[in-house]
């Protein structure tokens, strides 16, 4: 009857609440009190390199096709119909120097030269007899002469009469003319044979020209004459490209020739060098260069010029440079031929400069170096640039080499603020490989 009493029922909720309190007092007497943590001083982990002074060979990048260094366009020169061509007479094919590359029919200017040649012959004759003759009439006039002078002499005398005198002096005169009309032919024959001489020489030349003979190691293009087709005098036939050179006209920014020609004073440049040994005085060393891809085909080449104008939208200078010899230079899947129309890149190396002191290009913002001194705490640093080059800039004052430059990103950047210092091997490998010029 006890247990179904309402109040019995309340107090059987006490017991669970009694246990509860006690293991509170119990957590509460074992808890430890909380540890005082002093507030200490942010710091920043960073990636430095080391400033460098480094002996600094400036370099150029451009761009630009390659193109034959010679163009030849084949002209006939004498009319006529081909008779013949070269068996691999055909565009893209390769021919070497002195091969027959068309033959126009050579009849006509045979018979010309024949022509030509018996007219000397005949002039030759014609100049034998002529002299035969002068000395027949010379002959002539001798006797006349003297037979002048005997009438004369007997009119005097009264032994003969003066129609008689006058008949010897009109055959004395004919003589003298005789004579005279001989030696005039004989003075007009060096003329006549030097017309004549000029013929047969042109008539030679006419004959020879019926040839057309490879000028150098070509490469053919354009081709647009075939066999029996009559072409006309002063007709392009073909043309055709140097094998053995080739030039590639690249464009460079101002500013990246610039610094090839930093460190030469200007008491240095005279006439001489701007006319013929401006490589030499620059040392310019060019290298062409070919993205295949996967592959990068390098060629030694050679400084030729530099172009003669400025191009005024880009702000750019063309500078020629050749290779020779790019057939023989073939490596199959390495290298190939450079033919004209590659688009290419051309690296210019200039004078060893100087040990200058070089840093990160990533490393300089708005003239301002980061640097960890030797507290290690951020110091922002001023700093005045010659030039930057690839990866790499080059300071002129501000730093000196030695000093550790900050190449992380600092967001923000506060003067003095603590950092944690971690060198980048990385970059300062890449530093030293630009500043020798090495890709």
């Amino acid at each position: 009857m006890l247990k179904n009493h309402p109040h019995w029922r309340k107090l059987l909720i006490l017991p669970p609440i009694a246990l509860g309190i006690l293991v509170l007092l119990l957590m509460a007497s074992n808890r430890q009190p909380p540890v005082k943590v002093e507030p200490g001083e942010p710091t920043k982990l960073v990636r430095t390199v080391e400033a460098r002074q480094l002996e600094l060979i400036p370099t150029a990048e451009g761009y630009g096709a390659v193109q034959p260094a010679r163009v030849w366009n084949a002209v006939a020169q004498v009319a006529g119909r081909v008779v013949e061509t070269h068996p691999r007479l055909r565009d893209g094919e390769i021919i070497s120097e002195g091969s027959l590359l068309l033959q126009i029919d050579p009849a006509d200017y045979q018979l010309n030269l024949a022509q030509a040649e018996a007219a000397l012959a005949e002039l030759e004759v014609e100049a034998s007899n002529a002299e035969a003759s002068l000395s027949i009439e010379e002959r002539s006039l001798g006797i006349a002469q003297r037979e002048f002078q005997r009438i004369s002499k007997l009119a005097k005398k009264g032994t003969a009469s003066q129609s008689d005198v006058d008949d010897a002096e009109r055959n004395l005169l004919a003589s003298r003319n005789a004579v005279q009309n001989v030696k005039n032919t004989l003075a007009l024959l060096p003329t006549r044979r030097k017309v004549l001489q000029a013929q047969l020489t042109q008539a030679e030349r006419d004959l020879e020209n019926t040839r057309l003979l490879a000028p150098f190691n070509l490469r053919v293009t354009n081709m647009s004459i075939e066999v029996d087709q009559y072409v006309s005098k002063g007709e392009t036939l073909l043309a055709g490209d140097a094998v053995d050179r080739v030039e590639v006209i690249a464009r460079f920014p101002l500013a990246s020739l610039r610094r090839l020609f930093i460190g030469h004073e200007r008491r240095d440049i005279s006439a001489d060098i701007l006319s013929g040994n401006l490589a030499d005085f620059v040392a310019l060393q060019p290298k062409v260069r070919l993205d295949l891809g996967t592959t990068i085909a390098e060629w030694e080449a050679e400084f030729v010029r530099f172009s003669d104008n400025v191009d005024p939208e880009t702000r750019t200078m063309g500078v020629v440079v050749a290779v020779d010899r790019p057939f023989e230079k073939i490596e199959p899947g390495i290298r190939p031929p450079l033919s004209k129309g590659m688009f290419v890149q051309v690296l210019l190396r200039g004078k060893p400069q100087p040990e200058r002191v070089v840093v990160p290009r990533s490393a300089v913002r708005d003239g301002i170096v980061y640097l960890a001194d030797s507290e290690n705490r951020l110091q922002r640093q001023p700093v005045d640039l010659l030039f930057s080059q690839g990866e790499i800039s080059v300071i002129t004052s501000g730093i000196s080499a030695g000093q550790q430059i900050v190449v992380s990103d600092l967001v923000p950047a506060v003067n003095g603020m603590h950092l944690e210092t971690r060198p980048d091997d990385e970059i300062e490998r890449a530093m030293v490989k630009a500043a020798r010029g090495e890709r």
